[in-house]
């Protein structure tokens, strides 16, 4: 009897071994590292692993994605996908938001954007996406003004009015937090702040409305956007569990976008 048992116990093992799914998912360090985290917690009942792989930069995780080493990314939001879709090519969509990261102004020399003197040097991301976004950034505080005829991807180009004379030093987002003591101030990321140990609700001296464009997205390549696994993993990222750990660990720092 005890042997039937040990057998029953083996073969349901196997069982939900061979059910379970693995799939690789591409984050960036920080909170969407650590939110994916949890993800996979929730995730592992329903039958799907996840290996969870951080890139340092915004171009690999969708190359890597293309190319079939990853089988979802969950880094960027819309407006970046969509750029790096018209760019490159990628047969990629999005499949579920996740959450949205305001972006923050920060300085190691002023307390706010009034304090900046003529001539003043801001650091802004140097993708065509998160640049555009920082400007709007700048524009929505009144610092300058953008032509609205561009929408998102305004440049330093598109700059119409700049009445202190901005200087704009454009540079990988990931250097940004960096770049505070040899510029004015930056315009950075949420997640490369939070990583320098910048929180944009306590450390930035201007942060973009909670109100933008900028949700944060699962992609996928095309050809999986209706495999099952997809389903399961926007359904546990979605679960109230991540709402509620994104709520009270970023205290305020990350919008849940679901």
């Amino acid at each position: 009897m005890k042997k039937l048992i040990l057998a029953a116990a083996l073969a349901a093992l196997t069982a939900g071994t061979a059910l379970a799914e693995t799939i690789k998912v591409g984050v960036t360090p920080g909170e969407h590292a650590e939110i994916m985290e949890k993800v996979k917690e929730v995730a592992a009942p329903k039958g799907l692993d996840i290996e969870i792989l951080e890139f340092s930069d915004y171009v690999v995780p969708n190359q890597a994605l293309a190319d079939g080493d990853l089988n979802a990314n969950s880094f960027q939001h819309q407006p970046y996908l969509d750029n790096q879709i018209a760019d490159r090519g990628f047969d990629i969509v999005s499949v579920g938001l996740t959450i949205t990261t305001p972006m923050g102004v920060y300085s190691n020399k002023v307390k706010s954007l009034d304090e900046l003197e003529d001539g003043a040097t801001v650091a802004i991301p140097n993708d065509p996406t998160n640049g555009g976004r920082a400007l709007l950034v700048l524009a929505s505080k009144g610092l300058i003004k953008v032509n609205a005829d561009v929408g998102l991807k305004v440049t330093p180009a598109d700059v119409t009015e700049n009445p202190k004379n901005i200087q704009f030093a454009e540079l990988d987002a990931a250097q940004l937090p960096r770049s505070l003591a040899d510029v004015d101030a930056a315009v950075i990321n949420t997640n490369y702040a939070l990583e320098a140990d910048l929180h944009p609700k306590e450390d930035a001296i201007a942060i973009e409305s909670d109100k933008s464009p900028y949700a944060n997205v699962i992609a996928v390549r095309a050809a999986d956007k209706d495999a099952p696994w997809v389903k399961t993993l926007v359904e546990a990222y979605h679960d109230e569990k991540i709402k509620t750990f994104i709520v009270e660990h970023f205290k305020g720092a990350l919008i849940p976008s679901w």
